[in-house]
């Protein structure tokens, strides 16, 4: 207990926070110097890359997702426990700094379910693995996992988390500003000029690159896993027919707080998705392009109808910012809105996840809540995570 109250006292903390998203591309490793904590909280990135999973692990991890065993899972949260580990030690080496230098590590861990909708009782879950104490153990860094199951406890849907760190880091007392992150999901979170972490709204839009990345994979037979630079998407023809009818989802129509993933628009909603786009005789590229412009449509379609006040500035982080054509699809679909990237603020895109579960972290130890209940849905404020010492 000693060493967690030195910890949580420190004025300036070396901290490393890991991300395996919706996508299932890789770790995400973000290695940030962060000083202070709250309002006063300020971040330098110091390093940040992705760890591509080895051969043959993405698929075993989609296995989970659909048709796994007890056993599958109990395994796979301990091994994926090593190599989030493994990449902690990476991304510290890759800084030149000793793993043994590093405070603090978070670790969201990998999403296998997600159930945001309340169930019998009124119980909402969810399942992360990638076991925090294997990582705490392997690098001899006190770590903090399974940052969504104490909102989730308090009733809320356990996601988005990131928009508290946003809130920390972008607020500004002159210009409101609009945050949209494109992973597997899409979210975003709206922060108005001079506002009070109480007002800020954000809830997940809809697929992010989930469904053009499943698109991409079938039609290559998986020799592809996503649409680089949206070049694919570029040459085809968008079926409004397909679009219309998928705006019509429940969760695209349903008001905020909400929180969707895989359970949403993974395996069986892309198969639906295929399907019709074939009954409608597209090409492979004309899929793609309306799988992009579906994306970008429910994030018009949030924006418009379920935020008050209007979007005058957006800002595109996460990997579908690199998408060109969807970037510009985006744009077109919200001619009133500035849009740019996080890079364009002199942020990196790629980091901003890993980047947010490094505060969040930072946030348990100094013993700060880090959800916001106005965007979950929470009965109350929670202190997040679970801490695991080495």
């Amino acid at each position: 207990m000693k060493k967690l109250f030195e910890l949580s006292n420190k004025p300036e903390k070396l901290v490393i926070g890991l991300m395996s998203g919706t996508s299932v591309d890789g770790i995400d490793a973000a290695l940030v110097k962060i000083k202070g904590n709250f309002t006063d909280t300020i971040v330098e990135e110091i390093a940040f890359e992705n760890f591509p999973f080895p051969a043959g692990m993405q698929e075993r991890i989609f296995h989970l997702f659909e048709d796994a065993t007890a056993k599958d899972i109990c395994h796979m949260n301990f091994l994926l426990g090593g190599l989030f580990a493994d990449a902690a030690i990476a991304i510290a080496k890759k800084a030149g700094i000793p793993i043994e230098a590093v405070d603090l590590i978070g670790s969201h861990g990998q999403t296998i379910y997600h159930i945001a909708e309340a169930l019998e009782g009124d119980i909402r879950s969810t399942l992360q693995i990638g076991e925090g104490a294997v990582i705490a153990h392997q690098t001899g860094v006190v770590t903090i996992c399974d940052f969504r199951t104490a909102d989730m406890a308090a009733g809320g849907t356990g996601a988005p988390l990131v928009p508290y760190t946003e809130f920390l880091l972008y607020a500004s007392q002159e210009a409101g500003i609009a945050l949209q992150n494109i992973g597997g999901i899409g979210n975003i979170t709206v922060i108005p000029k001079r506002a009070a972490i109480s007002d800020v709204i954000a809830f997940d839009t809809g697929p992010g690159n989930m469904v053009i990345d499943a698109m991409v994979s079938r039609i290559t037979n998986g020799s592809r896993g996503y649409d680089n630079n949206g070049e694919m998407a570029a040459t085809g023809t968008v079926c409004r027919e397909v679009i219309s009818h998928y705006m019509q989802h429940d969760f695209i129509k349903s008001p905020p707080p909400k929180a969707a993933g895989r359970e949403n628009f993974g395996q069986a909603f892309s198969d639906a998705f295929y399907a019709r786009c074939q009954a409608h005789g597209l090409k492979p590229e004309d899929i793609v392009a309306t799988a992009t412009a579906f994306t970008a449509e429910t994030i018009g379609y949030a924006i418009e109808n379920h935020i008050s006040q209007p979007v005058e500035k957006l800002v595109v982080g996460g990997g579908g910012s690199y998408n060109a054509t969807l970037m510009d699809m985006i744009k077109k679909r919200l001619p009133n809105t500035t849009v740019c990237v996080q890079e364009d603020l002199g942020y990196n895109g790629d980091a901003k996840e890993a980047v947010a579960f490094a505060v969040l972290a930072n946030e348990t130890i100094c013993g700060n809540a880090g959800n916001m209940p106005r965007v979950t849905g929470a009965e109350r404020n929670k202190i997040l995570g679970k801490i695991c010492l080495p």
